[in-house]
């Protein structure tokens, strides 16, 4: 067992530091849109959602270097919960339901915050600007009021 001294001196939290702040600001715009389309999470939410999926990447990566199947596990662990959280974030009121762009979004940032973890910024930086992009420039290409089925019932599909 270590000793605190032991544990301290291996205590580098620049690296982390670097990788977790990376993760928070690339969250940042995505929180920004749901927060100004007063979406059920936002600024707060969405760099939060990247800072724990990276930095439970990052605190994991030492017990499992050099065995991808854990680092597999840890992912698909970290997937299913956004997909989880996600799934919170999707209302259904009559017959309309509201909130699956910002449950996508949630999983895309936790992706997002996997991706930096992983130390794939390249990727990162991608998915997180085409969840932007989606978010704010396909907002006008988006049927206002839903759509109506056979009985008459509108119903919305994004939100």
């Amino acid at each position: 067992m270590k000793t605190l001294l032991e544990t301290t001196d291996s205590f580098g939290v620049l690296p982390h530091l670097v990788a977790l702040s990376i993760a928070y600001i690339l969250a940042l715009p995505i929180g920004w849109n749901r927060e100004r389309a007063e979406r059920s999470a936002g600024l707060r939410t969405f760099p939060l959602v990247a800072l724990a999926t990276c930095g439970i990447v990052q605190a994991t990566e030492g017990i499992l270097n050099g065995h991808p199947e854990g680092t597999a596990r840890i992912i698909e662990g970290l997937m299913t919960g956004m997909g989880f959280i996600g799934g919170g974030a999707i209302l259904k009121e009559g017959g309309s339901v509201r909130g699956t762009a910002t449950a996508s979004s949630l999983w895309a940032t936790g992706a997002t915050g996997a991706a930096v973890g992983l130390g794939s910024y390249d990727v990162a930086v991608v998915i997180s600007l085409f969840t932007f992009l989606t978010l704010w420039l396909l907002v006008p290409f988006k049927e206002e009021g839903g759509k109506e089925d056979e009985k008459g019932v509108k119903s919305h599909s994004e939100g």
